[in-house]
């Protein structure tokens, strides 16, 4: 009888360490599908975000150098008599889920960019493209700024005036 409960004991004993061990490898896998997720969402996030900044600079280049006032201008552009689109829908933010986006103001009071409401931290910290290099320094997600910001047009130089020749005397005015 005492050698059957000491079987009993130990099968009871290998099952409590089978379960432990598949609720560890449980935890584990549910931390990799987190992550891959989330990766999924900043992907998202990425190409959401130059949608919104590629439709500002479409905007802002078809007028008379003016940022939208609103997202909607960017669906059907006010200043135009035809309709006319520089994006095909408004994409709700995918690391909040909301449709709620930060705005970044330009200086006319217009919009000139978007960003994430989220405070999360971001799990990409390197490897962005040379457009978004900035962001490898953000702490959170509302620190990816998309945003188009006009380059400054060179002015033409003026011809060099050719020196006088040596020796020449300099014409009076």
């Amino acid at each position: 009888m005492t050698n059957r409960r000491r079987i009993g004991g130990f099968t009871y004993l290998m099952a409590l360490f089978v379960i432990a061990i598949a609720g560890a490898g449980l935890a584990l896998l549910g931390e990799v599908w987190q992550t891959a997720a989330l990766r999924e969402k900043e992907a998202e996030l990425l190409y959401v975000g130059h949608q919104y900044r590629r439709a500002i600079e479409r905007y802002y280049l078809s007028g008379l150098g003016q940022y939208p006032r609103t997202l909607e201008d960017l669906l059907k552009d006010p200043r135009s008599p035809t309709v006319r689109r520089h994006l095909r829908r408004l994409y709700p933010d995918p690391i909040t889920g909301t449709s709620e986006w930060m705005l970044v103001k330009a200086p006319d009071g217009g919009i000139m960019g978007v960003n994430s409401r989220s405070e999360k931290q971001p799990v990409k910290i390197a490897n962005f493209k040379s457009r978004d290099r900035e962001f490898q320094a953000a702490k959170k997600y509302s620190d990816w700024k998309f945003v188009y910001s006009p380059t400054p047009q060179t002015i033409p130089k003026p011809p060099a005036t050719a020196a006088p020749a040596a020796g020449s005397a300099p014409t009076p005015e």
